[in-house]
């Protein structure tokens, strides 16, 4: 025999076969529900922080991590301007841009963001040039006045690549004939998808200089960073914009899309507190099994009172054992949790091909895969939450079984 005692006694319990087999079988349910729930709940979350990934990587690859836009005015040198942006060991890329609304009109007329790039330096800063459908980012040349659409832009338009598509901008200009819009006649050489209804069907792009050309600019209304911690990018854009010594405005893509993000951060704590639901109810399985197992072992209780061990002693073995039970449970939810959170992607596509379905349809949804990304964090809270769950279940049994009187339990032995 080794010790502690209550180790030892709660280990022998379970690993004895019980005359009660009813006792036996709960205990088996307590272990397989914490099992199931604890792999539920891996999965989940592992899911969510699968779409999470997915749509910061989409949105990302379109919208900077920061922005320092000049205020009323385009940015004076942005060659220099660019350089020290790039200095500092924080940006891992730069590029200047303009960004303007306008109406295009093909065969149909829709409402755009049109954005001025150097394609020379915008795959620094995005993913459009890896976005193509058709076309290259190569084929916006200063003075050619090329266009690239989205393609649900192109599609309301109604136009495609080699077709025409006239840039209509708010501002006016004066002639003879009184006030007009000013406009131009762009060639459609490419077409993009980002797989985001915000930037496929409102985004054109053009070459910086025509765009300047276009909005009569003398240069490019800011720069774009990418940076190597985009959760410090307002930090780093303030910085940079102090050393440039001209006014800017400052901003970041939390700023623009912090709600969203927001969302799918507050349901991921939500889900995590309703799956948590699921393994407590599994796991308080084992006050039922505790209270029984005590009813059937009131006797050996009495007779190790009698021998003097202490009600504390009393309340540990059984603690212990239900502890045991639920790590069991525990383990084998996070084995099952974390093989079926590693392989779910291709799973999803088994069970597709070979029954026929689609539960993410291209032609409904821009993630046609069902994502998942475990983290190693997001297991280990729910491990803990599990094991405090198993604790908690167990204190109530061994109270009882500690508050057993010895006589009593013995008159009728």
């Amino acid at each position: 025999m080794f010790r502690p005692l209550e180790f030892f006694i709660g280990l022998r319990y379970t690993r004895a076969k019980r005359r009660n087999h009813f006792i036996s079988f709960i205990s088996l349910v307590s272990i397989m529900g914490i099992a199931v729930g604890v792999t539920a709940l891996i999965t989940v979350i592992s899911v969510m922080n699968g779409f999470d990934h997915e749509l910061k990587s989409r949105i990302l690859g379109m919208v900077a991590h920061a922005t320092v836009e000049g205020v009323g005015e385009s940015v004076r040198d942005w060659p220099e301007a660019l350089k020290r942006a790039e200095a500092n060991p924080d940006v891992l890329g730069a590029a200047p841009y303009v960004e303007r609304e306008a109406m295009l009109q093909g065969e149909r007329v829709s409402g755009s963001i049109v954005r001025g790039v150097l394609p020379e330096y915008e795959p620094d800063v995005s993913e459009i040039d890896r976005k193509m459908v058709e076309g290259t980012m190569a084929d916006l040349v200063p003075g050619g006045f090329n266009i690239l659409l989205g393609r649900e832009l192109a599609m309301k338009l109604g136009v495609g690549v080699g077709d025409h598509a006239t840039v209509i901008t708010p501002e006016v200009s004066t002639s003879p004939v009184g006030v007009q819009p000013r406009f131009k006649r762009f060639t459609v050489s490419g077409i993009f998808e980002i797989g985001m209804q915000e930037y496929d069907g409102a985004l054109a792009v053009v070459h910086m200089k025509d765009a300047e050309t276009l909005y009569r600019l003398n240069g490019p209304t800011g720069i774009r960073l990418r940076l190597d911690d985009m959760f410090r990018a307002y930090a780093v854009a303030r910085d940079i914009s102090g050393q440039l010594g001209q006014s800017y405005r400052v901003s970041d893509w939390m700023q623009g899309h912090s709600n969203f993000f927001k969302a799918i951060a507050m349901e991921k704590k939500v889900m995590f507190l309703i799956l948590s639901l699921i393994v407590a109810v599994a796991a308080f399985n084992l006050v039922s099994t505790l209270v029984m197992l005590v009813t059937d072992k009131q006797a050996d209780i009495a007779i190790l009172r009698t021998l003097g061990q202490s009600p504390g002693s009393i309340m540990g073995v059984f603690m212990v054992q239900g502890v045991l039970v639920g790590t069991l449970g525990i383990a084998l939810g996070v084995g099952f949790g974390v093989a079926l959170s590693l392989n779910l992607s291709a799973l999803v596509r088994w069970v597709e091909q070979t029954f026929g379905v689609s539960f993410l349809s291209a032609d409904v949804y821009y993630i046609s895969e069902l994502p998942s990304e475990l983290q190693w964090t997001d297991v280990g809270w729910i491990t803990v939450t599990a094991f405090l769950f198993c604790i908690l279940a167990t204190l109530y049994p061994a109270w009882r079984a500690a508050r057993i009187d010895p006589a009593a339990a013995l008159r009728y032995e």
